[in-house]
């Protein structure tokens, strides 16, 4: 049985991503066993809300539900423009959230964990 693919969403400093990527690299040249790790980070919460916002976060569920389609089916599964449903699309496949797999768009991930942090 294959391992859950899992997407972390976290708020983190860029130093703070840069220490965890050190650490794996430091593991991995000591011949320790290093767990894939797939992680998006925001630098703020309001950084995070701005890129995924509630359309967008609708479209990713929805995606998931449906499994692969085209952008011009999720429009309209979605209810919503073309263009808008294109360039969200675009943000969310960028992010790696999203991938494209010829003229089809689906979640490659089993689940989407969000970490999130109050500011000391």
């Amino acid at each position: 049985m294959s391992k859950k693919q899992v997407l972390h969403i976290e708020i983190a400093t860029l130093d703070e991503s840069l220490a965890q990527f050190a650490g794996a690299w430091k593991r991995a040249g000591q011949g320790k066993k290093v767990e894939a790790y797939f992680g998006v980070g925001f630098e703020s919460m309001a950084n995070l809300l701005g890129m995924l916002t509630p359309k967008r976060w609708e479209l990713v569920e929805r995606l998931k539900k449906e499994g692969a389609v085209t952008v011009y089916r999720l429009a309209k599964l979605l209810v919503r423009d073309y263009k808008n449903v294109h360039s969200d699309v675009k943000v969310l496949e960028q992010l790696g959230i999203i991938k494209r797999d010829g003229s089809k768009v689906s979640v490659p991930w089993d689940e989407i964990e969000a970490r999130l942090r109050l500011a000391a």
